[in-house]
């Protein structure tokens, strides 16, 4: 595999771990103490890592300069935020779930040319 797709694979990985690391605890632990939710959100933030450094790494090492790496990073996290605040969080479908994702598609428009 290209050091390109194993890049974007293991982001993807590592999105949905941070996305859940970052949000959920606002779902399911809005009750209780704040310290439960930083300790719950920093066990889960470990597997974002472990997916997250091989990633940058790989993909560096595979030619992607930062910047890209970068961007592609901030596409990544916006295809899965929608879905994890549409579905899991139940949050209104939202045009600004649009406008954001072509102003990323315009940011990779300009880094990739």
């Amino acid at each position: 595999m290209q050091p390109f797709f194993k890049t974007v694979l293991l982001l993807v990985c590592s999105n949905v771990f941070m996305t859940f690391a970052w949000y959920a605890h606002l779902k399911t632990l809005n009750d209780r103490p704040l310290w439960i939710a930083i300790a719950a959100s920093w066990s889960i933030a470990l597997f974002e890592y472990a997916f997250q450094v091989p990633a940058n790494r790989i993909g560096f090492d595979g030619g992607i300069t930062l910047a890209r790496l970068k961007i592609v990073q901030e596409v990544i996290t916006l295809c899965v935020f929608i879905p994890f605040a549409i579905l899991y969080m139940k949050q209104p479908i939202s045009l600004n779930f649009v406008w954001a994702g072509l102003c990323l598609v315009g940011a990779v428009f300009f880094i990739f040319r």
